[in-house]
Parts: C-alpha cells; sequence; structure tokens
C-alpha cells in the first residue's frame, strides 16, 4: 500500500499515539524513532485494521526487518514502538488486545567491550579543542567527559540551570526528567567563565541557551557531536594506539561512567549522576579493566596451609 494511503488509513491511531508520547515526555529522538517504526508496521499490514492484528503478524514483521540487515537492538525497538501504540490504543479503548506484548525479545550480544577513554585519554581530548569558539567548545567537551552529559541534555541546557554560588547544575534529562550533578570546582569555574563570555543570541531577546552558535541560536545537536568527532580526530591522530577504539560523543558519556566506578562510586550513585530510570541500563558500565581487576585480587591473601607449600 502506499505510504500516504497508510498514513490516512490509520491517521487517528497515529495522531493519538502521537500525542501520548508528547504527553509523557518521550525524548523528541523517541518519538521520531518510533514514528518510524510504526509507520513501517502499519505499511506492512497493507490496510488490515489494527484490531484484527495478531501476534503473527507483528512476528512476520520483526522477520522482515530482520532479514533486510536489521540488529538485534534495532529489532527491539521496533517491537517495543509496536507494544506502546497497542498500549495506547488499548487504553482509549481502539482495540482489545496487545499481539506485540508475549513476544520475546532478540538477545543482544554482551560479549564485546565497550569503547571508553581513561581520565588521561579524556584529558588530552580537550586539548584538540581549537578555533574562534575554543571556550564553548572545550565546556561542551568537559561536560560530556566529566559530567555525563548527553548530546540532547547540551543542547537543552539553558544559563538558569546552572547555580553558579553552589556550583550544581540541572539536567533535563529523558522522558522531561531533571538530575542535578554537583560539578567539581575546575568543571563549575569552566561554567561561570563561559557564562562572562557568552555570546549574546541574536533571533531571541529572551532565548536563554547555554551554548549558543556562531549564528545566534540554541545550539544544535550536530554541532555538538562535530565539536567532539574534531577533538576525537585529534585525538586518534596523535595516539595511533587508540585508533581500534570507536568513539563517539556518547563515548565520552560513557568513559565518564567507567571513571566513577573506577573510582569507588556505588551503581545507585552512578544511576543518579547518570540520569537512568533503571539500574540495569547502568549495568553495562561496569566493564572493568583487566589492570582493576589484577589490582583487586592482589588484595586477596588466600591463607594456604604449610603443609601443601611445603611440597613445592
Amino acid at each position: 500500500m502506499p505510504v500516504d494511503e497508510t498514513l490516512e488509513l490509520y491517521e487517528r491511531d497515529l495522531s493519538l499515539f502521537s500525542n501520548y508520547m508528547k504527553d509523557r515526555g518521550y525524548s523528541k529522538e523517541t518519538q521520531l524513532g518510533y514514528l518510524r517504526d510504526v509507520r513501517r508496521f502499519l505499511d506492512e499490514l497493507d490496510g488490515k485494521p489494527l484490531g484484527e492484528a495478531d501476534k503473527i503478524d507483528v512476528m512476520q514483521y520483526l522477520t522482515r526487518i530482520r532479514e533486510a540487515g536489521a540488529g538485534a537492538r534495532y529489532r527491539n525497538r521496533s517491537q517495543s514502538a509496536v507494544r506502546l501504540l497497542y498500549k495506547v490504543l488499548r487504553e482509549f479503548d481502539r482495540v482489545t488486545a496487545n499481539p506485540a506484548m508475549e513476544i520475546p525479545k532478540a538477545k543482544v550480544a554482551k560479549n564485546k567491550m565497550p569503547s571508553y577513554l581513561d581520565k588521561s585519554d579524556l584529558d588530552e581530548t580537550l586539548k584538540f579543542v581549537s578555533g574562534k569558539y575554543k571556550l564553548r567548545d572545550t565546556a561542551i567537551l568537559a561536560l560530556m567527559s566529566y559530567a555525563g552529559l548527553r548530546v540532547g541534555e547540551i543542547v537543552r541546557l539553558n544559563v538558569t540551570d546552572f547555580d553558579t554560588k553552589s556550583s550544581i547544575l540541572g539536567i533535563l534529562g529523558k522522558g522531561e526528567k531533571w538530575r542535578y550533578v554537583p560539578l567539581p570546582a575546575e568543571l563549575a569555574e569552566l561554567l561561570r567563565l563561559c557564562l562572562m563570555q557568552r555570546m549574546q543570541p541574536k533571533t531571541r531577546r529572551d532565548e536563554q541557551a547555554f551554548f549558543v552558535s556562531q549564528f545566534g541560536r540554541r545550539i544544535s545537536r550536530r554541532m555538538v557531536q562535530t565539536i567532539a568527532e574534531r577533538s576525537l580526530a585529534g585525538l586518534l591522530e596523535a595516539y595511533p594506539e587508540l585508533r581500534g577504539k570507536r568513539l563517539s560523543a556518547h563515548k565520552l558519556r560513557h568513559s565518564f561512567a567507567t571513571e566513577l566506578l573506577r573510582g569507588g562510586a556505588d551503581l545507585r550513585t552512578v544511576q543518579e549522576l547518570l540520569g537512568h530510570e533503571d539500574i540495569s541500563t547502568t549495568q553495562i558500565y561496569t566493564h572493568i579493566s583487566v589492570e582493576t581487576k589484577k589490582f583487586a585480587m592482589e588484595k586477596v591473601r588466600p591463607a594456604i596451609p604449610e603443609s601443601i607449600t611445603a611440597l613445592r
């Protein structure tokens, strides 16, 4: 069925689904991703009423996207989108069952060592920031590296979110939920300096964006990613031994979490600082290096009986 016809046929259901996500505070990225997945599912239904779709229809959709080359994570996200769609429709009495509810999710490989940077590498990364907006860009990288902010959180950050007296930063995270992070003295001082030299917005006189672009608007997601990519490219160029790592803006957040755990922070504290709703999400950061494990094991002192050691 042509895309336009699909959208027209299910227009009311899509509108309800979209409004539900907005009202519940889903991030814009999640809303767009889920809507894409749901539209693709609806296209696969080829005009079949949603209330008549069953478990087999959902399974066939998931099989098709897997055969098209999608990985386990994408398949699971697509399934979550369809599951949420039916949850919404059931809540508003549009359907009577959720055919996506009992389908098991695909297993995601967890045996790969995640890429992250050591503290010394993070420090070096900041040295590769250059250009006219060096102060602003250094602050952006530092917030991701030493406070764990996501790209979207950097974009949403407002002047009023930083308490210059207490050095506490309010961060509007996923699901429109706030978390408050006490910044280390060096990072707090960097933000104060940023505020003193902040570019004045040109588009709106009441614009409160902490980071302003060269065009006088709130900085974009793409610009934040570009700032990180440029600095990481400089790091990889200077340190060839790091070139096997897949680095990105998000890996800076990942590195921050790793350093917290190495420093002895408990999972619950790391969860709060990262803004994870579920602690199981935080557990993906608990990969500890071989060196750290060796250091821990060196403290273990088994009391082997002398009668045994004498057998050497």
